[in-house]
């Protein structure tokens, strides 16, 4: 196994045309197909990367910017953003280009982690990342941010009891009504 990559080895990218049978009933192009497409650009950058067969382990921050239309031409770019010890984070971004006027607008960024794993299932190592300019530096701080940040999340929510009659002054201000 190499012992380290630079970026530029493993990027993907992907261009699609926008076909009707994409589209919801709407006439933009439904959010579970573009996912779809994400999570295989996300699979290849990271089987690119590590060498092996990767599985999706969560996914971060999917906000949809702008709506993709029938017979726009979409372009998602994926590049290796982090590298953990099995596993990467896969930095996404969706753009679609109006083919007629050639007009682009950014649809989405979103952030895979994917886990390199082996013939039995097991997690792989994966090579470590060669950063080569300030963008690259930029994006692997940002990921190790958001990685502490899902971690404070998940451990501030498995510390408090939300069953606790305290804790029903945070409903005041929805639209909720409690019948008990």
């Amino acid at each position: 196994m190499t012992q380290f990559k630079q970026v530029k080895d493993s990027q993907v990218d992907i261009s699609e045309l926008m076909l009707p049978s994409h589209s919801n009933f709407n006439g933009k192009i439904h959010g579970g197909y573009v996912l779809s497409l994400m999570d295989r650009i996300a699979f290849a950058c990271a089987s690119k990367h590590s060498g092996a067969y990767c599985v999706t382990a969560s996914v971060d921050t999917v906000d949809f910017l702008k709506p993709i239309e029938i017979g726009e031409l979409v372009t998602m770019k994926a590049s290796v953003n982090y590298v953990g010890n099995s596993s990467m984070v896969i930095g996404i971004r969706v753009e679609a280009e109006n083919i007629r006027t050639g007009e682009i607008k950014h649809c989405n960024s979103s952030y895979f982690t994917m886990v390199a794993k082996d013939e039995d299932g097991k997690s792989l190592k994966v090579p470590g990342l060669i950063l080569t300019n300030d963008h690259d530096i930029r994006r692997f701080a940002k990921s190790i941010k958001r990685n502490k940040m899902t971690l404070n999340r998940k451990k501030e929510f498995n510390e408090t009891d939300f069953s606790s009659e305290e804790y029903v002054h945070l409903l005041e201000n929805y639209k909720v009504k409690i019948e008990k």
